[in-house]
This record gives structure tokens, sequence and C-alpha cells, in this order.
């Protein structure tokens, strides 16, 4: 769950909902379009689905509100990427073995040794099982193909959360034609949700992208609490628009 500090909390699925539709935007003379499109567009748009009980029962953190992606026990963090490519198992291979690289290349920037014993052995444990899970998924597949797509679905991630929360952010090592670029996205300084993007990577000359949040105010004696207030929360449609810079 991404926590603004308007008070709107948005669903780590809302968020990689928007992963796909930029990923299904993406792609002219200089970024290739994702190949395989669907298979690849499915993974961007799935790539939180493990997220999805966490985020309609959210652990209660300090201060009586809801504890953001960032904040979450690392235990917890591990089970939940543990089981996010076998959701997708019944949709798409390709699809779960995205999933499952989106979710190792995260734990590559985690420093194991930091961790109690208990808890490194739980993520080197979960990254052993993924590596092998990863092996079988890709038997036959296009290696280098596979891992564009694996850091085209990181690029999506991160535009996605620059988005929802308003934030500049620049994108580095994206697949191109002319090899790797970095890609610099930022709020334009004129309408509230718009945002500017150099080199520009979409096949419109525009791009609206959105998802639906939740509003959430006020803090919490219990997770009960917090949980039926969630359930009760008004909606809050977002939108936000690219355009080249």
């Amino acid at each position: 769950m991404l926590i603004r500090p308007d008070d709107v909390v948005i669903g780590q699925p809302a968020h990689a909902w928007v992963s796909g539709q930029l990923a299904r935007a993406w792609g002219n003379d200089a970024f290739p379009a994702p190949s395989p499109r669907e298979p690849v567009c499915l993974a961007a748009e799935q790539h939180d689905v493990g997220w999805a009980d966490a985020d309609l029962a959210p652990l209660l953190g300090g201060g009586g509100r809801p504890l953001s992606f960032l904040e979450y026990p690392r235990a917890e963090h591990v089970a939940i990427w543990r089981d996010a490519p076998r959701r997708l198992l019944a949709q798409s291979r390709y699809a779960a073995l995205l999933v499952s690289l989106h979710g190792t290349s995260l734990y590559d920037r985690v420093d194991v040794e930091a961790y109690e014993p208990p808890v490194a052995a739980a993520i080197r444990d979960y990254v052993a099982g993924q590596r092998a899970l990863q092996d079988s998924l890709a038997a036959g597949l296009d290696r280098g193909e596979v891992d564009r797509n694996r850091r085209l679905i990181l690029a999506w991630d991160r535009l996605s959360l620059a988005l929802c929360h308003g934030t500049a952010t620049t994108l580095e090592a994206v697949p191109a034609v002319a090899g790797d670029a970095t890609i610099r996205v930022e709020p334009d300084g004129v309408a509230t949700a718009g945002f500017v993007a150099d080199p520009w990577p979409f096949a419109a000359e525009r791009v609206v992208v959105g998802c639906e949040a939740r509003r959430l105010a006020g803090s919490f004696a219990d997770e009960a609490a917090l949980h039926a207030a969630l359930a009760a929360a008004p909606w809050v449609p977002l939108r936000w628009e690219l355009r080249p810079a």
C-alpha cells in the first residue's frame, strides 16, 4: 500500500495496474514495444498481485496508521513475494516468470547480512526457491528477451510509483533501439497531475493513465478498526497525463 500525505492510500495492485497501462502505451521508433506483448503487459499489470490480500487487511503501524509497503516487516514481505508468481501460473507461464524475476530483482538490493539469522535465512530460501522456479519456467525461452522485459517492468514500476506520489524519477537502463537509455520524468509545473518525459518512450503524443484509491483519514486503535475504516473509505479516482518534454 502506498500512503500519501493527503490521506490517499493506493493499493499495490492498483499501482501495478498503472504499470500495465504504461506498458500498453509503450513503444515508438526509439523504444520497442513490449514483446511478446500480452504476457509482458499482463505481468506489468499484475506484478504486485501478491499484495492483494495484504492491502485489503494492512498491518497497523506507529501512530495508528497502516504500514506502507516500504515499512512492512521483512518476514511478511518475503512471504508476500514468495506467493506472487504462483497466483499467475494458471494464466501465463511467461507472466509468472516475469513476476518472479521482478521480486528477485528487488531482493538483489537487500543486504541480507543486516537481518537477524532467521530472517536472513528466509530471504535466502526465498531467493533460492525463486531461482529454481525461474529456471523451470524459462526453459525454451530467449533469455535475452526475458531479461529485457524484466528491466522494462522495473522501469514501469518505478514510473508508476513516481506518478502515484507526484514526484520526479529517473528511469535507468531502459531497453531502447540504440542501446540502454535513461529517461527523466518529472512534474510539468502546469497541471496538477501532469508530467513530462525526456526522451519520449510512448507511441501516442499524450498518455493518460489512472487507478482508484481510497481516502483514509485519522488513526486507529487496532487493526480491526483500521480494516473496517478502510472497507468504508470513500473511493478516489486518480489520473495522470504524460507528454513529451
